[in-house]
């Protein structure tokens, strides 16, 4: 009889000594696999929302810092252009003067001369060919007939300038070299002449109600040589309403190059606003990305709450009377072989003093 109770005391021992090692496992295996689940999810959430809002900020702070760069070497560079310009105006009247005798007499040659004037001019201008302004450009008035600008300008909101250029050369180049008052006005009145003539033809030519240009009730009429322009204006100060008159207005190389400066500074504001308009688009989205950060955030802390609460309730469990810790207590008193012992700080009054049944 004491084999057979000593045999089952033993077996009892051996099965509370196996409980309490499962217990442990399970309680140490439950608590490490939320603790760690926990951690690694806030990881990923959090990685997933701080790289994209890392990236974003630096992709902004880049177009803000190319933007305002852009527009200091503009301004750097504002005086050596307003140079070359001038300098150019020197050039293109020296090679008038040189070409003028040449060219008398050729009106194709003096056409052709006048237009690689005025491409010179556009090439200083600031603005950008095929972008911002076209030459020869083949279209087709209301009737249908070919018409070909030699040069068209694009304004913002798909707005058009039409320029035309013309060369009065040989009545001018008779007033130069007149040697008597009277063959110097006869010249004179002959370059006038032929100034308006010009004028009547670029105006019949009607560009302005073109379909294919959105264009201001006028066209420019360049005059490649500066000083011929000066001298017809002085000699006839009508000139300007005769051609206003007829929707044309009269340029030198001078006064055209003021006005592609200013077209061209309408493209730069043009561009500057575009740039403004997408940096507040892209503060828009960081700012968006902003809150969406500090809701996941909300979230996070909602979620660390969540679970303290599970931790206190699983804590619970192992508290007070009748708890897993007071039952496992009650095996250790009850004989069952242990080499360890429940931690003090997990201990209550009541499982202390628990009274055995």
């Amino acid at each position: 009889m004491n084999d057979k109770l000593g045999t089952q005391k033993a077996e009892v021992e051996q099965l509370q000594e196996k409980f309490n090692t499962q217990f442990e496992n399970i309680a140490n295996k439950i608590l490490e696999e939320k603790s760690k689940k926990f951690t690694d999810q806030n990881k990923v959430n959090l990685d997933q929302i701080i790289t994209p809002l890392r990236e974003r900020i630096k992709d902004f702070e880049e177009k803000v810092d190319k933007t305002y760069k852009a527009e200091s070497d503009e301004r750097i560079t504002l005086k050596a252009e307003i140079k070359n310009l001038v300098d150019l105006n020197k050039q293109i009247s020296q090679e008038a003067n040189n070409l003028a005798r040449a060219m008398k007499g050729d009106n194709k040659f003096q056409g052709n001369w006048g237009e690689i004037i005025l491409e010179k001019i556009l090439e200083r201008s600031g603005l950008i060919k095929d972008q911002e302004y076209k030459t020869q450009v083949n279209s087709s008035d209301e009737e249908g007939k070919r018409i070909l600008p030699d040069v068209v300008i694009y304004l913002p909101d798909e707005k058009h300038i039409i320029i035309d250029s013309k060369v009065s050369l040989v009545a001018y180049e008779s007033y130069v070299n007149s040697t008597t008052e009277e063959n110097s006005l006869i010249s004179i009145k002959n370059h006038i002449e032929s100034i308006k003539s010009h004028i009547r033809n670029l105006s019949e030519k009607n560009y302005q109600n073109s379909s294919s240009f959105n264009s201001p009730d006028f066209v420019l009429l360049f005059v490649p040589i500066e000083s011929s322009f000066g001298v017809a204006i002085q000699a006839d100060q009508e000139l300007f309403n005769y051609a206003w008159e007829r929707k044309v207005v009269i340029v030198s190389p001078s006064t055209l190059l003021a006005t592609l400066r200013t077209i061209a500074s309408v493209w730069k504001q043009e561009r500057q606003n575009k740039n403004a308009l997408e940096i507040a688009r892209q503060g828009g989205a960081l700012f968006n990305k902003f809150v969406s950060f500090l809701e996941d955030l909300e979230k996070i802390d909602k979620g660390i709450k969540a679970t303290a609460i599970a931790y206190d309730n699983a804590k619970k469990k192992l508290e007070g009377h009748g708890s897993l810790i007071s039952r496992a207590e009650n095996i250790r008193k009850l004989g069952a072989k242990a080499t360890k012992a429940i931690p003090e700080t997990f201990l209550t009054t009541d499982d202390t003093e628990i009274a055995l049944d």
